[in-house]
C-alpha cells in the first residue's frame, strides 16, 4: 500500500486542450460577427463597424496561426492558456470600447474565460485572470464610444448606474468563479479517489487470482512432466549396470516424480476451492489483525458467541482491505490499546473497532470518509494533527459499502475517549458478498 499512497492522485489542475479553447474562440468569433451583422443591418444603428471587424479578423487569424503551428490535441500549458484566455478578455474589452462600454449588455461575457479558468487553471492564474476583467470592466466605464442606439441622441446612462453594473461583474466573477471552483475540485478529488479504490481492489485480488492459474499451470505442465517421467525411467532401465549415467537417469525419473506430486496437489487445491476460499467470521478478522499486532499496541479481539452459527464469508479482498485499514487507522492513533468485537444473529453480522486514542474531532466527524480529509489529533500531543483519515478511509468505506456494509463512525461517550468505527451487514449479503470485478461479472 505504501506505493499506492506514494503516487500522487491529487493533481492541483488539469491542464485544458489547446482544442478546446480554440473552439470557444472560433464560437465567440461568430456570435461576435452575427452581432454585429444584427446591428449595423438588422437594426441600422450607427457605429464603428469596420475597427470591430479588425478585431474579430485578428482573433480569427490569432486561431488560424494556432492550428497551424500546433497539435490541437495538444495539453496546454497553464501559463499558455491564461494568456490566451486574457486575449479572449482584451479583445471583448476592445468591442466593448466600440459599442458603449458598460452600457452594452453583452458586458456580462467577461465571465466566460474567468469561469473557464476556475475549471481548469491554477487557483493563481485564475485570479489573475479575474482581476484583469475587473480592470478591463471598470475601464471600459469611463473610456468608450456611445453605445449604439436609434436616433440621434445617444443614450446616456448615469454613472452610478454604471458603477452598479461593473459591481454586479465583479461579484458575478467572483461568486460563480468560486463556485465552479470548488464543484470541479469536488467532482476531480471524487474521480481521482474512485481510481484510487479501483486500483487498491486490483491489487489485493491479485493473490486471489493466483490460484487460478496456478491450476491452469498444474493442466498445462503435466503431460510434458510425465513423458519426461516414463523417458526417464525407460532409460534407467536400459542404461548398463557400469554406466556412467545411471545415477543421472534415476536423479532425473525422482525429480520429474517429485514435480507431478507437486502439481497433483495444486489440481487438488484448485478442485476442492482456494485454501481459505471459504472462512468463518473469526479467521476473517484475524487474517485482517495479523499485520498489524506487531507496532506496540495491543489488538483485543472479542468475538461473541450466539446462538446461531457463526458466519462464513467468501474471502473477499475488498472487506479485508476495508477492515485492515480501519485497524491500520485505530492503530496509528491509539495509546496503548485497540479492541475489535463482533457478534451476529440471524438476521445482521456487526464488527466494532474501538481505539484509546484522541478521538475525531467534532467539525472532522461530519465529514469523514470524504477524499483527501487527512487531519486527527496526534495522542502523543493533541496540539499537533496527523494524517490517516483522508483517502485511505474513503477508499475502505467505498469498498465496504460496495459489499453491503453500513459503515459509521463516532467517538467514545465521556469519561472514556478513542474513536468506534461500526460495519454492519445484513447476514445474508455477508455470507454471499463477493468482490466488486466477480459481481459485475
Amino acid at each position: 500500500m505504501t506505493e499506492l499512497f506514494s503516487a500522487d492522485f491529487r493533481h492541483p489542475r488539469r491542464h485544458v486542450r489547446l482544442d478546446t479553447i480554440l473552439r470557444l474562440r472560433w464560437l465567440a468569433a461568430l456570435g461576435q460577427l452575427a452581432a454585429i451583422f444584427v446591428v449595423a443591418e438588422g437594426l441600422e444603428f450607427d457605429f464603428a463597424v469596420i475597427p470591430c471587424l479588425v478585431i474579430v479578423a485578428l482573433s480569427s487569424c490569432v486561431n488560424l496561426a494556432l492550428q497551424i503551428a500546433f497539435n490541437p490535441m495538444q495539453r496546454m500549458v497553464p501559463i499558455n492558456a491564461a494568456l490566451l484566455l486574457a486575449l479572449n478578455i482584451a479583445e471583448l474589452a476592445g468591442l466593448l470600447y466600440f459599442t458603449g462600454g458598460l452600457q452594452n449588455p453583452f458586458s456580462f461575457l467577461f465571465l466566460g474565460p474567468v469561469l473557464i479558468a476556475a475549471t481548469s487553471l491554477p487557483t493563481r492564474l485564475t485570479i489573475s485572470l479575474g482581476v484583469f476583467a475587473a480592470v478591463c470592466a471598470g475601464a471600459l466605464g469611463y473610456f468608450h464610444e456611445p453605445l449604439p442606439w436609434a436616433g440621434d441622441e445617444p443614450v446616456a446612462l448615469p454613472e452610478i448606474y454604471l458603477v452598479g453594473v461593473w459591481l454586479s461583474i465583479l461579484l458575478a466573477i467572483g461568486v460563480t468563479s468560486i463556485y465552479t471552483f470548488q464543484v470541479t475540485e469536488e467532482a476531480r478529488k471524487l474521480s481521482d479517489a474512485l481510481s484510487a479504490a479501483e486500483l487498491v481492489l486490483e491489487r489485493e485480488q491479485h493473490l486471489t487470482q493466483l490460484d487460478g492459474l496456478a491450476a491452469a499451470a498444474a493442466h498445462e505442465l503435466g503431460t510434458p512432466l510425465s513423458t519426461i517421467f516414463l523417458i526417464s525411467r525407460e532409460l534407467e532401465k536400459t542404461a548398463p549396470a557400469d554406466s556412467p549415467n545411471l545415477s543421472d537417469f534415476r536423479t532425473l525419473r525422482e525429480q520429474a516424480q517429485r514435480c507431478r506430486e507437486i502439481l497433483g496437489k495444486i489440481a487438488q487445491l484448485s478442485s476442492a476451492g482456494a485454501p481459505f476460499d471459504r472462512m468463518p467470521l473469526s479467521t476473517l478478522i484475524e487474517e485482517a489483525v495479523a499485520p498489524h499486532r506487531d507496532f506496540g499496541v495491543a489488538i483485543k479481539v472479542r468475538v461473541a458467541v450466539s446462538g446461531t452459527a457463526e458466519p462464513v464469508v467468501t474471502r473477499n479482498p475488498a472487506i479485508l482491505y476495508g477492515i485492515g485499514n480501519i485497524l491500520e487507522n485505530a492503530v496509528d492513533f491509539a495509546r496503548d490499546t485497540v479492541e475489535v468485537n463482533a457478534w451476529w444473529n440471524s438476521e445482521m453480522v456487526q464488527i466494532q473497532v474501538s481505539d484509546d486514542g484522541p478521538g475525531i474531532k467534532p467539525d472532522v466527524l461530519k465529514r469523514i470518509g470524504e477524499p483527501y480529509l487527512s487531519k486527527r489529533r496526534s495522542p502523543d500531543d493533541p496540539n499537533r494533527e496527523r494524517s490517516g483519515l483522508g483517502l485511505g478511509v474513503f477508499i475502505a468505506r467505498t469498498l465496504l459499502e460496495r459489499t453491503g456494509a453500513k459503515v459509521s463512525f463516532r467517538n467514545k461517550i465521556f469519561p472514556d475517549h478513542g474513536a468506534v468505527v461500526q460495519l454492519t451487514w445484513p447476514r445474508e449479503r455477508f455470507e454471499t458478498a463477493e468482490s466488486p470485478e466477480k459481481a459485475e461479472a
